[in-house]
Formats: structure tokens, sequence, C-alpha cells
């Protein structure tokens, strides 16, 4: 019978590429609620003044809150991740202190849930155990490589740059395009930057792409639609 070698791992590697897409991510759903926001933000002022000046005011303080608060969050809920990754080590190597052999027999049941026979688990988990023990245990039982644990950093500086590129995109063209046309070419704008974003997002994901991007369009479609139709209704019913 052929001899069973226990998994590599491949640290900085595999650390350096979750963070990546992390970050991505983290891009993608920022550009998308740029778009979005501040293309609701501008077009439901729009709705209830033309005073372009107005409606830049607005836009640009929705573009900078959005920024913020997309940066600030991703911040959070990644340094929370973080935490809890870290307390997680703390509390395996403890276990592997305390009970190994527990810890092993673990380990092993692991490894048989993942198809393996009760001889290969058993073989495996061994030489992992002799190779690196805690590295076996946190990458089977929470998926992490080692000790490199996810940066907040990539995601927090990705989701606040894309979230003002995406933001921009309605601002400019509310603002710079011809007035009488501002308002379907701002919608056009952002529907085609709809599209492209999650055109993006699905094909990274491996869903629908047709699927994916109807979901994004129609939704920043009906958001649109909605803060537009509030804006000239409570514009005309103040003056």
């Amino acid at each position: 019978m052929p001899e069973v070698e226990a998994p590599s791992f491949d640290t900085d590697h595999d650390s350096s590429s979750i963070n990546k897409l992390n970050a991505l991510r983290a891009a993608v759903l920022g550009a998308d609620d740029g778009i979005v926001s501040v293309a609701s933000i501008v077009l439901g002022v729009a709705g209830a003044t033309n005073n372009r000046g107005t409606i830049f005011t607005a836009g640009l303080a929705g573009l900078v809150a959005g920024a913020m608060s997309m940066a600030v969050g991703e911040y959070v809920s990644v340094s929370s991740q973080r935490d809890t990754q870290r307390a997680f080590i703390a509390k395996e190597e403890g276990h592997l202190k305390k009970y190994p052999d527990q810890e092993f027999e673990e380990l092993q049941e692991n490894y048989q849930a993942k198809g393996l026979s009760e001889k290969t688990a058993n073989k495996v988990a061994r030489e992992l155990s002799q190779h690196n023990v805690l590295k076996a245990h946190l990458e089977v039982e929470m998926g992490l490589v080692g000790k490199n644990l996810i940066n907040p950093i990539p995601n927090t500086i990705s989701s606040f740059l894309s979230f003002t590129i995406g933001g921009l995109i309605p601002l400019l063209a509310i603002i710079l395009i011809n007035q009488s046309i501002h308002l379907i070419a701002t919608a056009l704008a952002v529907l085609l930057a709809l599209c492209i974003t999650g055109y993006i997002s699905a094909s990274f994901s491996g869903a629908s792409r047709v699927r994916a991007t109807m979901r994004v369009v129609l939704g920043g479609a009906l958001a649109m639609l909605i803060t537009f139709s509030i804006g000239h209704l409570f514009g005309t019913a103040v003056h």
C-alpha cells in the first residue's frame, strides 16, 4: 500500500491569498455601495431642486460620510473576526497542553469526517502532529493557516477607496453633464457601473453572472427611483 503523505501547508502563500480575496470582496462591495448610495442622494436632492450647488454639497457629504462609514465598519468587522481567531488559537494551545491525547483523537475524527478511513486518518493526524500539532488543529477546525490572522488594514483601505471611486461616478455625472439631460445620464452611468460591479462580483464568487448583475442593477434602479420620487414629492410640497 502506498505511503500516505500528510498535507503540507504553504503558510505565507495561503494567508496572502486569503487577505487578497478579502480585500477584493471589500472593494467590490464598497464600489457597489458607493455607486448606489451617492446616486440615491444626488437624485433624491435633484428631485427637489435644480440648484447644482445644493446637489453637489449633498452628494459630496454623502460620499465622504459613506466612505468613512464603510472603512470603519470593515475595520471593526474584520478586527472582531481577528479577535475571535486569536482567542481560538489561545484556547487550542491550552487544550493541546492539558489534553494531548483527547486532542489527537479529535484531530483524527475530523479527518475521518472528511472521508478518510480510520487507519489513514490516524496516520495523517500522527504525521501532522509530529510536524506542527497546533497548525494541524487550526487548519482542520477553523480553516486557519498557522497563526496568520486575517488583516483588517487591506480591507479598510479597499473599502474606503472603492466606495469613493464608485460614489464619484454619479456625483460627477450629475454635476458635469448638461442640466437638460443630467438625470437620465446619471441614471444610465450608474446602471452601467452596477453592471460592471455585478459581473465582477459574480465572476469571483462563481455565481451566475446574469442573475447577479440583474439583481444589482434592479436594486440600484429601485433605490434611485424611490429617492428621486421622495425628493420630488417633498420638494414640491415644501415649495
